[in-house]
């Protein structure tokens, strides 16, 4: 098919067909429901009434069908991308400056933080009238050293509890930082066994392609899941939880969108990217952990916009993203609890002193890491807390609008862990420059030549190659 005849075909196709329509749609659609759902009120035995409980049951089981492709993806991913790094010059430098940059960004976003909360003053101006309640999960660098040993193969773990009917109830975890440790230790023994690994090498590329081809038909189906965690979200939460919160919650909005849409677009125009290039390549990814509130959940489609949109080759994308996702949080690791800290001090009435605001630079620069495999914000504020010697009890006054910030600081993390890699990548010359101008279409990401028969010819006008590395 010709170039001018593809694109004759691209226009038209109806509106409704393009993945980002069809997102923004099922947020209409979700939010319109959750308010039905709302008002509905409770069934029986303040039971959820059955349009809530559909809600939540599809917003969940999408969750829970984007974590199962985690651990798969990330071990073949890594293991793969080892082997294919010796491919790649100075391996160990991409590392070293994927590292650096992630710890500038974490700077700049903390500061951002601080001064939002020394600006704001979002502990004077809270209720004093506000509940608390006990985290869930406290974080401490201990239980972050621990951690980085894998208790098991992949550090997959299950727990069981017996409820009162005495059913007993399983769920499966697994700690993703002890997924890349696993990942990277096999990748490097694999290296070392030189042919005898060969056939090991060959299938665990063959097994990628098949997982990603898995990834992307769950993601097709984004718009569905979409639709059930936004509904269930205002069923759960509404709105009225902010009132008494409305500065803390403001505050980190603000923050967030200063990350996002000043300093993200700062770096990228100081490397002589395109912005407008980096937010419509790296938007899928946003929009998908804005309503599923996981970094991980949306690793899977975070690394394919990388590659496939933004440029960064495969072979540097699939470590750099999966390792990102573990420590590369300005939403959930600076920004959140740099105000967070800053809010409890004020509302205990604590002055904090220059050497804590400097711990507040430190926890957050260099202990997202920590909140790997665990519930990310609430156990790195309880790091920083701890860290900073103020009460923990000021934990639980931020728990009750904790899932509506969530939204963005995830949305925020998400687009962090595809900046990098891509400025990594232009600064050591090896972004597909071609593929990241290209001409974005309306599909999730510039597909290549292996999915042609997922997406169908319609969309060959508005596809970029894929990068060749």
């Amino acid at each position: 098919m010709s170039t001018t005849t593809a694109k004759a075909t691209a226009r038209k196709r109806p509106f409704y067909a393009s993945f980002g329509f069809q997102i923004i749609a099922a947020l209409i659609v979700g939010i319109a429901l959750g308010l039905v759902a709302r008002a509905i009120g409770d069934g029986p035995n303040e039971e959820p009434n059955s349009l809530a409980a559909t809600l939540a049951t599809i917003g969940g089981t999408y969750v829970t069908l984007l974590r199962a492709a985690v651990v798969p993806l990330v071990f073949t991913a890594i293991v793969a991308s080892i082997s294919n790094l010796r491919r790649v010059q100075n391996a160990a430098r991409l590392a070293g400056q994927t590292l650096l940059w992630f710890a500038i960004t974490a700077f700049i976003a903390v500061s951002i933080g601080i001064v939002l909360g020394l600006v704001l003053q979002p502990g004077a101006r809270a209720g004093a009238d506000l509940e608390t309640a006990e985290p869930s999960h406290v974080g401490s660098w201990w239980d972050f050293l621990i951690g980085l040993v894998p208790q098991n193969f992949l550090g997959i773990g299950v727990s069981t509890n017996s409820p009162e009917e005495g059913v007993f109830a399983s769920s499966v975890n697994f700690n993703i930082l002890q997924v890349i440790v696993v990942s990277v230790v096999i990748g490097i023994a694999a290296l070392r066994a030189g042919r005898k690994a060969e056939p090991f090498l060959v299938f665990t590329e063959s097994l990628l392609k098949v997982i990603q081809r898995v990834v992307w038909w769950i993601i097709r189906i984004a718009p569905i899941g979409t639709i059930g965690l936004i509904g269930n979200a205002v069923v759960q939460y509404g709105w009225e939880k902010l009132t008494s919160l409305a500065w803390f919650a403001l505050a980190i909005y603000i923050g967030l969108v200063l990350v996002l849409f000043v300093v993200y677009p700062v770096l990228l125009k100081a490397h002589g990217l395109s912005i407008r290039q980096y937010f419509t390549g790296v938007w899928p990814a946003v929009q998908l952990g804005f309503v599923s509130r996981s970094s991980l959940g949306t690793l899977p489609l975070t690394q394919r916009v990388t590659e496939r949109n933004l440029g960064v080759p495969r072979e540097y994308a699939s470590f750099a993203v999966p390792f990102g996702s573990t420590t590369k949080m300005d939403g959930c690791a600076a920004i959140y609890p740099a105000i967070a800290a800053i809010f409890v001090a004020q509302f205990f009435n604590i002055e904090l002193s220059f050497i804590q605001y400097v711990l507040i630079v430190v926890v957050s620069v260099v202990g997202s890491a920590a909140t790997a495999g665990t519930t990310g914000a609430t156990v790195m504020l309880t790091l920083t807390l701890s860290t900073l010697g103020l009460p923990l009890e000021g934990v639980g006054l931020l728990l009750a609008i904790d899932p509506i910030l969530d939204m963005g600081r995830t949305a925020v993390n998400v687009a962090g862990q595809a900046l990098v890699p891509t400025l990594v990548a232009k600064r050591e010359g090896i972004l597909d420059r071609e593929l990241y101008d290209a001409p974005r279409g309306d599909v999730p990401f510039a597909d290549d030549d292996e999915d042609d028969n997922e997406i169908g010819d319609a969309t060959e006008g508005d596809r970029a190659p894929a990068a060749r590395v």
